[in-house]
């Protein structure tokens, strides 16, 4: 069998890139091109003058997004650059319009200051329709996001911090079902505090767990500590660790009927799962490699176990998250993407798992499930609807 990495690479030069611009229009005599150009192109034009909401009316902005990136966090390689970042920004924009039908560009951003990648930001909004931040570094990453949010009336939406966090909701909801515990009576423990991780205990804290022990490379996170945690850590000093407790992540599992991994490899051992509570749920999200493998968990007792991987049952993968979530506030005209549309999508995302269909080896739709993207993209739409962010 072919190594994956040297078939990708093939594929990418015999290819020269994932993506194409196609024409909607025909342009085949004079006629077609006064159409589309001049001297026919003046009349949107003119109603756009007129009124700015008709951009929507008349060109791609109604389905259009642009992935932005300024490749300080790509995938598990780090900082690799703008032009290193371009393959996994078209990739992205690859899985919008397989899954979501909307027309996503890659644009990678050569600067990393916060403030000149909001203001690049800004001054080309207006050709899209939502804002799609990736692979951005944190707490970076979260400035910007926050600050695009209040500045623009399109979506923005940082996918690393909040489609991670809506598909491990998603998971974590028919996982309890599968060992018949209650969202507000487990502990969870939290394995990374970045991007991803923050978003997470917070989806989950408004979720309705009382209880979040949130670990990062120093330790565990604790009110005692905040002034020695950036802006991203000490918000999550307020719904974690409530009682502060010093303690080391083997000690905190003993108390855990939930861990969540988006950290890096072997931070968990099976000796520390056969400490966990009875029928103990465990999503390793770390890539390639879990933070424990899949095998080594099972034979430890795990009840329900998730990765990051799709060679193995339960993938937390973003792809069942972001496409549906653009769907839905692009086909509403959405101003911005709240909490509430996101925790919306999680439970529609759930919900595709019947009953019947629900075990410990499928708490989570597969990543190529067409029926995805149009159920998450309903429960965002009538979310955005009912909080009045609809146009």
């Amino acid at each position: 069998m072919k190594d994956i990495y040297q078939e990708a690479l093939e594929l990418h030069e015999k290819t020269k890139g994932k993506l194409e611009v196609q024409l909607k229009v025909p342009l085949e005599e004079s006629h077609d091109l006064s159409l589309a150009y001049t001297p026919g192109v003046a009349q949107p034009c003119r109603e756009i003058a007129k009124n700015k909401d008709d951009v929507y009316k008349y060109t791609w902005k109604q389905n259009s997004v642009a992935v932005v990136s300024d490749g300080t966090a790509v995938l598990g390689l780090g900082d690799i650059g703008p032009e290193a970042a371009m393959p996994v920004m078209e990739g992205k924009a690859v899985l919008f319009k397989k899954f979501g039908n909307i027309d996503a560009v890659p644009i990678c951003l050569d600067t990393k200051d916060p403030q000149e990648i909001i203001r690049t930001v800004k001054a080309i909004a207006p050709t899209f329709g939502g804002i799609n931040l990736e692979d951005i570094s944190a707490p970076r990453c979260v400035e910007i996001e926050r600050t695009l949010i209040n500045e623009l009336d399109i979506p923005v939406f940082h996918d690393d911090q909040h489609g991670t966090a809506i598909v491990v909701t998603a998971g974590l909801l028919n996982a309890l079902k599968v060992v018949h515990k209650k969202i507000e009576d487990i502990t969870v423990v939290v394995s990374g505090t970045g991007a991803a991780g923050s978003s997470i205990i917070k989806m989950i804290h408004a979720l309705g767990v009382k209880e979040i022990y949130g670990f990062n490379i120093n330790g565990i996170v604790t009110r005692e500590d905040y002034d020695q945690y950036d802006f991203l850590t000490q918000e999550l000093t307020e719904i974690t660790n409530s009682q502060a407790k010093r303690m080391t992540m083997a000690e905190a599992m003993k108390e855990a009927d939930v861990f969540i991994g988006v950290s890096a490899p072997g931070v968990l051992t099976p000796e520390m799962v056969k400490s966990m509570k009875e029928n103990p749920i465990v999503f390793a999200m770390a890539n390639p490699e879990p933070e424990i493998p899949y095998q080594d968990a099972i034979d430890a007792g795990v009840a329900v176990m998730g990765t990051g991987r799709s060679d193995y049952p339960n993938q937390i993968n973003n792809v069942l998250a972001f496409p549906g979530l653009f769907r839905g506030a692009l086909d509403v005209r959405a101003r911005k993407i709240s909490e509430g549309m996101k925790l919306a999508a999680a439970h529609g995302l759930a919900s595709l798992v019947s009953d019947e269909e629900l075990s410990p080896t499928y708490v989570i739709p597969n990543a190529l499930d067409p029926r995805v993207s149009q159920i998450v993209a309903q429960a965002v739409a009538k979310k955005a609807i009912e909080e009045g962010l609809a146009r």
